[in-house]
């Protein structure tokens, strides 16, 4: 952060919102197209839709402008923690959905969402919906590789609508991952993402670890609500911080080691954790 303002633009809404969706875009003006096209198409619920633009210069800021969506916007690039605590600013609905602007989601992902919220019966819950990506990772809990395209240009979105619910899988432990809400509540207590951790590597798991510290141990990923990650490169242009290391320091113990004995992350669901 070097002191550049960050600028705010909210509309009076009149119908009341399910979800609050966050998504912080930095000069990915393509993929922001067709992940607000999916949410506008194949989500169950009327959702606020917030957008913060980081630079902005491939022409977001005059696209979002132009539709009318809400958005914080910062003229250079400030990373994740502080695009997703500014867009969070101007949440109407109680429940925040955090997402990346490379994800397409799938019919119905927000409807899943909320009925495994109400399943919970109470606002200390991280839950989740369960990506499909086109290879192979070292994250356990999405459904690879399944390739329906890697960029824009040679999406195949009608094989993914046709195949999409024909992938097997299961309810997994641990969240963590996006798409993710969290209820207002929680995001307030625990000071929502960590600025410390700017441009943004490990900040992901630095919010588990603070859901966790602060009491949560209900951290689930929903298998029938899906989105497709198209797995964008937005991180090999900036300069990364050192996650691991600032992770380790802060909380005493590894990523790996709070992922595999606390979150037992991508196992299936069985139930909150102790």
């Amino acid at each position: 952060m070097t002191g550049e303002k960050i600028i705010y633009s909210k509309r009076k809404h009149k119908v009341p919102f399910k979800f609050s969706i966050l998504i912080p875009s930095w000069n990915n003006l393509s993929m922001l197209k067709i992940c607000i096209n999916s949410i506008r198409k194949n989500s169950h619920f009327y959702n606020q839709i917030i957008i913060h633009i980081n630079e902005g210069s491939d022409g977001t800021l005059e696209w979002v402008k132009e539709k009318g969506f809400d958005y914080s916007y910062s003229k250079l690039n400030i990373g994740v923690c502080y695009a997703f605590n500014a867009a969070a600013s101007l949440a109407d609905s109680d429940y925040l959905l955090l997402i990346d602007d490379d994800n397409y989601v799938l019919p119905d992902w927000d409807l899943y969402l909320w009925k495994a919220i109400e399943e919970v019966g109470h606002e200390w819950f991280s839950i989740s919906a369960t990506k499909i990506e086109p290879r192979k990772t070292f994250n356990p809990c999405v459904i690879a590789p399944h390739s329906f395209g890697s960029t824009p240009d040679d999406f195949n979105e009608t094989a993914l609508l046709e195949n999409y619910a024909r992938l097997e899988w299961h309810d997994w432990n641990g969240s963590n991952w996006y798409p993710l809400v969290v209820h207002r509540k929680i995001w307030d207590l625990v000071g929502g993402m960590s600025i410390e951790f700017t441009p943004g590597m490990y900040s992901d798991p630095d919010f588990m670890m603070k859901l966790w510290q602060a009491g949560v141990r209900y951290f689930k990923g929903v298998s029938k609500s899906r989105s497709y990650h198209f797995i964008s490169a937005s991180v090999r242009r900036v300069k990364k911080n050192n996650g691991r290391k600032q992770f380790l320091k802060k909380w005493g113990m590894s990523n790996s080691v709070f992922r595999k004995h606390y979150l037992r992350m991508g196992t299936p669901f069985t139930g909150p954790g102790t």
